[in-house]
């Protein structure tokens, strides 16, 4: 379940992102950047704190 949360807001953040940065500002793509950046560290780290948040919410793993 936690898994499908995450997906759902990340992937709700990068499209946020990308419209902001068409319509309002263009340096709304570093959202995006920061996003995948993050994505990355969590790979290598296997901590992300969307996660922790999530789990704190109490979002079942």
């Amino acid at each position: 379940m936690l898994n499908k949360y995450f997906r759902v807001i990340v992937g709700i953040m990068v499209l946020l992102s990308a419209v902001l940065s068409v319509y309002v500002h263009p340096n709304w793509i570093w959202f995006t950047v920061f996003i995948g950046v993050n994505l990355i560290q969590s790979a290598f780290t296997k901590w992300c704190l969307l996660e922790t948040i999530l789990v704190k919410l109490g979002i079942k793993k």
